[in-house]
Protein backbone atom coordinates (compact mmCIF):
# COMPACT_ATOMS: atom_id res chain seq x y z
CA UNK A 1 0.00 0.00 0.00
CA UNK A 2 1.29 3.59 -0.70
CA UNK A 3 1.60 6.59 1.50
CA UNK A 4 -1.14 7.96 -0.42
CA UNK A 5 -3.28 5.14 0.17
CA UNK A 6 -2.78 4.90 3.74
CA UNK A 7 -3.83 8.37 4.42
CA UNK A 8 -6.74 8.40 1.97
CA UNK A 9 -7.78 5.14 4.12
CA UNK A 10 -7.54 7.30 7.63
CA UNK A 11 -8.47 10.58 6.94
CA UNK A 12 -11.70 9.07 4.36
CA UNK A 13 -13.13 7.72 7.71
CA UNK A 14 -13.66 11.12 9.24
CA UNK A 15 -17.23 11.83 9.58
CA UNK A 16 -19.29 14.12 8.23
CA UNK A 17 -20.73 16.28 11.42
CA UNK A 18 -23.98 16.92 9.92
CA UNK A 19 -24.87 13.10 8.83
CA UNK A 20 -21.99 11.35 11.47
CA UNK A 21 -23.35 8.29 9.57
CA UNK A 22 -21.43 8.85 7.17
CA UNK A 23 -17.41 9.66 6.41
CA UNK A 24 -16.21 12.17 4.11
CA UNK A 25 -15.08 9.34 1.88
CA UNK A 26 -18.98 8.59 1.40
CA UNK A 27 -19.72 11.57 0.63
CA UNK A 28 -17.26 11.99 -1.91
CA UNK A 29 -15.88 15.47 -0.27
CA UNK A 30 -12.68 13.87 -0.13
CA UNK A 31 -11.01 14.67 -3.71
CA UNK A 32 -7.52 13.54 -3.23
CA UNK A 33 -4.28 13.01 -1.45
CA UNK A 34 -0.34 13.94 -3.38
CA UNK A 35 2.78 14.25 -1.88
CA UNK A 36 4.11 17.56 -2.38
CA UNK A 37 7.94 17.97 -1.52
CA UNK A 38 8.25 16.43 1.88
CA UNK A 39 4.16 17.59 2.51
CA UNK A 40 1.04 15.25 1.94
CA UNK A 41 -1.81 17.27 0.77
CA UNK A 42 -5.03 16.40 1.38
CA UNK A 43 -7.81 18.02 -0.81
CA UNK A 44 -11.28 18.16 0.39
CA UNK A 45 -14.10 19.83 -1.63
CA UNK A 46 -17.35 21.12 0.68
CA UNK A 47 -20.64 19.89 -0.50
CA UNK A 48 -21.74 23.61 -0.71
CA UNK A 49 -19.67 26.78 -0.88
CA UNK A 50 -19.94 28.28 2.99
CA UNK A 51 -20.83 24.74 4.00
CA UNK A 52 -20.05 25.01 8.29
CA UNK A 53 -18.86 21.48 8.49
CA UNK A 54 -16.32 22.10 7.04
CA UNK A 55 -13.60 24.01 9.50
CA UNK A 56 -14.64 20.95 11.62
CA UNK A 57 -13.98 18.84 8.93
CA UNK A 58 -10.62 20.17 8.18
CA UNK A 59 -9.78 19.82 11.76
CA UNK A 60 -10.19 16.13 11.93
CA UNK A 61 -8.45 15.81 8.66
CA UNK A 62 -5.41 17.58 10.49
CA UNK A 63 -5.97 15.24 13.48
CA UNK A 64 -6.23 12.45 11.62
CA UNK A 65 -2.21 13.19 10.17
CA UNK A 66 -0.66 14.44 12.88
CA UNK A 67 -1.60 11.00 14.55
CA UNK A 68 -0.46 9.40 11.44
CA UNK A 69 2.62 11.44 12.03
CA UNK A 70 2.64 12.64 8.96
CA UNK A 71 3.20 16.38 7.82
CA UNK A 72 0.75 17.50 5.67
CA UNK A 73 -1.67 20.04 5.41
CA UNK A 74 -5.16 20.57 4.17
CA UNK A 75 -6.53 21.90 0.67
CA UNK A 76 -10.06 23.28 0.10
CA UNK A 77 -11.16 23.29 -3.89
CA UNK A 78 -14.33 24.72 -4.96
CA UNK A 79 -14.15 23.87 -8.77
CA UNK A 80 -15.23 21.45 -10.02
CA UNK A 81 -17.93 22.02 -7.67
CA UNK A 82 -19.19 19.33 -5.18
CA UNK A 83 -22.43 16.98 -6.68
CA UNK A 84 -24.20 13.99 -5.17
CA UNK A 85 -22.78 12.11 -7.82
CA UNK A 86 -19.75 11.73 -5.90
CA UNK A 87 -21.62 9.89 -2.99
CA UNK A 88 -20.63 6.09 -2.58
CA UNK A 89 -22.88 3.69 -3.12
CA UNK A 90 -22.16 2.45 0.40
CA UNK A 91 -22.85 5.99 1.63
CA UNK A 92 -26.25 6.40 0.22
CA UNK A 93 -27.07 2.58 2.01
CA UNK A 94 -25.63 3.90 4.92
CA UNK A 95 -27.91 7.30 4.63
CA UNK A 96 -30.77 5.18 4.48
CA UNK A 97 -30.26 2.40 7.21
CA UNK A 98 -29.90 6.06 8.85
CA UNK A 99 -33.38 6.85 7.54
CA UNK A 100 -32.78 9.55 5.32
CA UNK A 101 -33.77 9.20 1.85
CA UNK A 102 -30.51 9.14 -0.41
CA UNK A 103 -30.38 11.45 -3.66
CA UNK A 104 -31.68 10.01 -6.22
CA UNK A 105 -31.13 10.54 -10.19
CA UNK A 106 -27.68 11.96 -11.31
CA UNK A 107 -26.29 15.47 -13.09
CA UNK A 108 -25.25 14.87 -16.32
CA UNK A 109 -21.95 17.23 -16.64
CA UNK A 110 -22.87 20.97 -17.17
CA UNK A 111 -26.61 20.25 -17.61
CA UNK A 112 -29.61 19.82 -15.14
CA UNK A 113 -30.24 17.62 -12.10
CA UNK A 114 -32.10 14.77 -12.72
CA UNK A 115 -34.71 13.64 -10.04
CA UNK A 116 -37.43 11.38 -9.64
CA UNK A 117 -41.17 12.45 -9.15
CA UNK A 118 -40.95 11.65 -5.82
CA UNK A 119 -38.80 10.06 -3.15
CA UNK A 120 -39.18 6.60 -1.44
CA UNK A 121 -39.78 6.78 2.48
CA UNK A 122 -36.05 5.29 3.69
CA UNK A 123 -38.30 3.36 6.31
CA UNK A 124 -41.25 1.64 4.87
CA UNK A 125 -40.22 1.63 1.06
CA UNK A 126 -43.21 3.39 0.18
CA UNK A 127 -43.12 5.67 -3.10
CA UNK A 128 -46.62 7.45 -1.62
CA UNK A 129 -44.61 10.64 -0.03
CA UNK A 130 -44.73 14.18 -0.02
CA UNK A 131 -42.58 17.20 0.45
CA UNK A 132 -43.25 19.27 3.91
CA UNK A 133 -40.51 21.63 2.87
CA UNK A 134 -37.58 22.57 0.96
CA UNK A 135 -35.24 23.02 3.12
CA UNK A 136 -34.87 20.64 6.04
CA UNK A 137 -32.68 19.48 8.92
CA UNK A 138 -29.49 20.94 6.72
CA UNK A 139 -29.33 23.17 3.83
CA UNK A 140 -28.73 19.76 1.42
CA UNK A 141 -31.94 18.26 2.65
CA UNK A 142 -35.16 18.82 2.48
CA UNK A 143 -38.05 17.59 4.55
CA UNK A 144 -40.46 15.00 3.58
CA UNK A 145 -43.49 12.77 5.10
CA UNK A 146 -44.61 9.32 3.56
CA UNK A 147 -48.58 9.25 3.13
CA UNK A 148 -48.00 5.45 4.13
CA UNK A 149 -46.19 5.19 7.51
CA UNK A 150 -47.29 8.74 7.96
CA UNK A 151 -43.52 9.10 9.21
CA UNK A 152 -41.53 12.67 8.18
CA UNK A 153 -37.88 11.79 6.69
CA UNK A 154 -35.14 13.68 5.35
CA UNK A 155 -34.24 13.22 1.81
CA UNK A 156 -30.64 13.86 1.29
CA UNK A 157 -31.13 16.14 -2.02
CA UNK A 158 -29.63 15.92 -5.63
CA UNK A 159 -26.65 18.20 -6.16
Amino acid sequence: MTAEQAIWDAVGEVADPEVPVLTIADLGVLRGVRREGDQMVVTITPTYSGCPAMDLIRHEVELTLQALHVDGRVETVLSPAWTTDWMSEAGKAKLKEYGIAPPTGTRAVGGPVSVSLTIRCPLCGSPDTTELSRFGSTSCKSLWRCNSCREPFDYFKAI
